[in-house]
């Protein structure tokens, strides 16, 4: 469709295992705590992203730049059941939603016959079984994270390569038990204030070369953040 036939672009996420912890008890979350998602099946650092809602605040950035959307026209909605996966609102007020069990083979199926679609035994939605769908709006002060990807993306430039590249270093620190949970976050916001406050910008080469080399600065400054960070939140 036209973009200017869409309103809003709306993304949901499963609010990860710890949505309803107390947050007191998440500072002493470990690894096996956090990759113990509760609907997907995903590799270890996709999911702390699910964990800390990095990897939504990604998604945001993604959207915005795929579909040429401010981040103003993009929600993020907690959908604890994981069936629904993403929605579009028109400027009418009618909402389409892309349903699915959360299982990655059909997505990967989609990506890999587009604009077909593979024939393959998928798992099939029950919607009596499930009986209801839940939603609520994400707590900011438990998934920082989400927020730091909106202020990434509001700044533009390089934030977001810094915010990226942050992140992943920061996840692999606490999967190397070298970094609290709550403290992903904290490399993060450190990341983007010390490469910005530094001028750090796109140079002069192509632009992959460019970003490249922001990304290798961000990291370096990133690695030294947590190493003057210790195991408590």
């Amino acid at each position: 469709d036209a973009p200017e036939r869409v309103s809003r672009l709306i993304l949901t996420a499963s609010g990860g295992p710890f949505r309803r912890t107390p947050l007191d008890q998440m500072k002493t979350i470990t690894p096996q705590q956090a990759v113990a998602h509760p609907n997907w099946s995903m590799g270890a650092k996709i999911s702390i992203d699910s964990a800390s809602m990095a990897n939504k605040g990604l998604e945001l950035i993604e959207a915005a730049y795929l579909f040429g959307m401010p981040q103003s026209k993009i929600d993020v909605v907690v959908h604890p059941e994981s069936i629904i996966h993403s929605l579009v609102e028109y400027v009418d007020g009618s909402t389409l939603a892309q349903m699915g069990p959360p299982d990655m083979k059909t997505p990967i199926a989609c990506a890999l016959s587009w604009p077909d679609r593979l024939p393959w035994p998928a798992p099939k939605l029950d919607l009596a079984a499930l009986g209801k769908l839940t939603f609520e709006a994400p707590d900011m002060v438990r998934f920082p994270a989400l927020r730091l990807a909106r202020e990434a993306l509001e700044a533009g430039g390089v934030a977001p390569i810094i915010f990226n590249a942050a992140n992943e270093v920061a996840a692999f620190a606490f999967l190397d038990r070298r970094l609290a949970f709550l403290n992903i976050a904290a490399v993060i916001t450190e990341t983007l204030e010390k490469a910005q406050g530094e001028g750090l910008a796109i140079g002069n080469g192509s632009a992959a070369e460019s970003a490249l080399a922001v990304d290798k600065e961000a990291r370096r400054i990133a690695r030294t953040i947590v190493s003057t960070l210790d195991l408590a939140a």
